[in-house]
């Protein structure tokens, strides 16, 4: 059993410690560190945020949104992020939330999802195409990682409620 229910501040030190935990994978994001609230929180959009709380109330999962642009033209782009604690993996938590977030960002306006996943990061490739997202190609060499260039697939989600 697990519920989704919007993040609040007071849910950052669990949502950080997740997030160091997929840091620490090497295939989550090319972050070395996770930054403080003030950061994190400037950069994500104020709706569609996102925790995952088991059977006792504590969080095994986040999803947020940040801006692809500042241009008007792309306020209705949004870039994905879902984690989820390394003990509640692969129990389809992950789902859930991304589900619920498509939900809440539809809610928002949002008409294009897009994710940049490490091909490392199979699990979560194949759950952004379970949740309806198609691959659209892969960003060769896009970023260093620990002196090593990375690649990152590409997929996107389409709304079929909002911008059509």
């Amino acid at each position: 059993m697990v519920v989704i229910e919007p993040m609040h501040s007071q849910d950052w030190q669990a949502v950080k410690d997740i997030y160091t935990e997929g840091i620490g994978t090497g295939n989550a994001t090319f972050e070395q560190n996770a930054p403080d609230w003030e950061q994190w929180n400037a950069a994500h959009v104020t709706h569609s945020r996102l925790v995952a709380k088991d059977n006792n109330g504590t969080i095994i999962g986040w999803a947020a949104l940040t801006p692809v642009s500042g241009r008007c033209v792309y306020a209705g782009v949004g870039e994905v992020s879902v984690y989820v604690s390394e003990r509640a993996r692969g129990k389809g938590f992950g789902k859930v939330l991304l589900q619920k977030l498509i939900e809440e960002s539809e809610a928002n306006n949002i008409w294009t999802l897009q994710a940049g996943i490490f091909p490392e990061n199979i699990a979560s490739v194949k759950l952004h195409e379970l949740c309806g997202f198609r691959i659209v190609g892969t960003r060769e060499r896009i970023g260093q990682m620990n002196s090593r260039w990375r690649d990152t697939v590409l997929l996107e989600r389409r709304s079929k409620k909002v911008g059509t």
